[in-house]
Parts: C-alpha cells; structure tokens; sequence
C-alpha cells in the first residue's frame, strides 16, 4: 500500500461564507466523517503560509490588498464572486499553506502521495484576482514550491472539476515547466477552457483542454485520460503531478451537470497513480477544490483517498 498522507485541518472550517453557500464548512465535516474509517497515520495540520508563497503565482499587490479587505470587514470580493468572512483571509493562508506541507512530506519521503482537504478552493483564483468562492490558487502554489524549494523542473497538473481552472491555466500559459490538463463542462461557468488554448510561448503545447457538454460522464471523461493525458504525461515526463480534484463533476452536483460516479473517481485516480509509479516515483499530490452535494462529497472523496491508498 502507498503511505499516503492526510491534510485535514478544523480550522479550515472558520473560513465562513453568506448563508446558504454552497461552498460552506460542511464540506469538510463531512469528509472528516467519510475518512475516519480509514483509520489514515499520518494526517497533517495546515501551516500558514507567508504572503511571500503566494506571491509565488499571485502579484504581491493583491495578496496585500486581499488580506486588508478582509481584515477592514469586507463581506465578500471580485463583485460578490466571492464570500468571505473575518477570518477568511487567515484561513486561505493556512489552505495554501496545508498544500505546501504537503508537498513537502511527498518529496522529503515521508509520504508517497497526498490528498489535501482544503478550503477555500483555489483553482479560480488568477494573479492578480479573486474569483469563483477562490482567493489563493493553491494547486499553483504548490507547483511553484516544489519547483523553489525541492528544484523540481516539471510538474503537472490534472483538473477534474466540473468548471475549468481558468486561474491556473492564466498562471502557467506561457510556462514551459508546467503541463495544465483539464476535463471540464462547456458551455459553463467560467466560459473560459476551450480546446484551441492551448498554451502560448515557451508553454505553447502545455494547456491541453478537453471540454464537454452538459451530460458527459465516464464515456467522455475517461477517453479524454486514456487518450489525450496519459500520452501527454508520458512525453513530458513531470517530476510531480497534482490533481486539481473537484467533486463538482459527479453526478447530482447542484453546480454541475456532469455524470461522474464515485467508481469513476476511483479509476481517474488509479490512472494517476499508475502514471506517477512510472514516470515520477509515485509522488502525487491531490488537492480539493469543488464538490457541493454533502451527501455525495463524503463518498466522492473516500472513493478518491482510498485509491490513492492503494
């Protein structure tokens, strides 16, 4: 079995949204409650991180003035795009952060694989810009720190959320270090991901986008693994992959019209894992970003832990 690490911290449930909102402190109970049984070691709080990491994918200037908002009150950011609350600016340092530690245990070998139950999302966020329930993106983060401070020179990152990480994509467009795949529903918030981006400069081949319509599922997901992601992997080589895992794609998601089942989710990451054992040394790195269906979230993300256990 793989020693798979764990981030799963209370305190992320102090980022509070308005009422009724779908992305609420619930989720993360009720993966807590969806987890137990599988009795994980080594679980791992969420350090804070410093303004300085997120600056490595966020314009300074942003990150100030996001952290002064929230503190001076703000109720919510990007046009009422994003709720927030008095601690919010705290708690996505701390997401961010928890990511961080993460890829930290995976590459020091203290685990083989992680997954990261964080909040608030981050695959949303751009530079310079809240968005989408998102304020830090954490997967970028991540990359940027394993490439900083473990000298990593590629890394790659799956998105499986039903909306596209439009922020992460904006991040890595023109880098060449840094393979961005994501499966997604179009049309559909945020209207960005179509199959022509794909990458400018030094990224130019790097985006690879696999929208689908409202509907899609197992058939279309998967094929766009086996037939688009897995051949991309192999010619780039990552040192690292890390998921993008929203559980807004499966089905009966309230926010999403995709058809995923939590057997589906299990064999997604199977094919990861797989490729990770080949190409990078079994490190891999998942983190939460969507999933709004209480009852199907818990399950989803079970389904999820327990492939990436083995």
């Amino acid at each position: 079995m793989a020693k798979t690490a764990l981030v799963l911290d209370d305190l992320l449930t102090h980022h509070r949204t308005s009422e009724g909102h779908p992305e609420c402190p619930e989720r993360l109970l009720v993966i807590r409650r969806a987890l137990e049984p599988l009795k994980i070691p080594l679980v791992l709080p969420s350090s804070r991180a410093e303004p300085a990491d997120i600056a490595l994918c966020h314009d300074p200037r942003y990150v100030e003035k996001t952290l002064q908002l929230i503190k001076a009150g703000a109720g919510d950011l990007a046009g009422g795009d994003v709720s927030v609350s008095a601690e919010s600016g705290e708690i996505a340092l701390h997401a961010a952060g928890g990511v961080i530690d993460a890829v930290d245990a995976v590459l020091s070998g203290k685990a083989d694989n992680a997954f990261c139950a964080v909040r608030p999302p981050g695959h949303h966020a751009r530079p310079a810009a809240a968005m989408g329930f998102c304020l830090f993106n954490n997967v970028a983060i991540a990359a940027r720190h394993a490439q900083k401070h473990h000298g990593l020179e590629r890394v790659a990152i799956v998105d499986w959320d039903v909306h596209h990480g439009n922020g992460t994509q904006e991040i890595f467009y023109e880098d060449g270090s840094v393979l961005f795949f994501s499966t997604h529903q179009s049309p559909w918030y945020p209207g960005t991901g179509h199959a022509g981006e794909t990458g400018e400069g030094k990224g130019a081949g790097l985006t690879i986008n696999r929208p689908f319509p409202a509907g899609s599922g197992r058939t279309e997901i998967l094929a766009a693994f086996r037939e688009s992601l897995l051949p991309a992997l192999e010619n780039f080589r990552p040192d690292l992959i890390l998921i993008s895992a929203g559980f807004d794609s499966r089905a009966g998601d309230p926010l999403g019209q995709f058809r995923l089942t939590d057997a589906d989710f299990s064999e997604m990451t199977r094919l990861l894992t797989d490729a990770a054992a080949r190409l990078c040394g079994d490190r891999l790195v998942s983190v939460l970003e969507g999933g709004y269906n209480l009852e199907g979230l818990g399950p989803a993300v079970k389904t999820h832990v327990t492939a990436l256990m083995g």
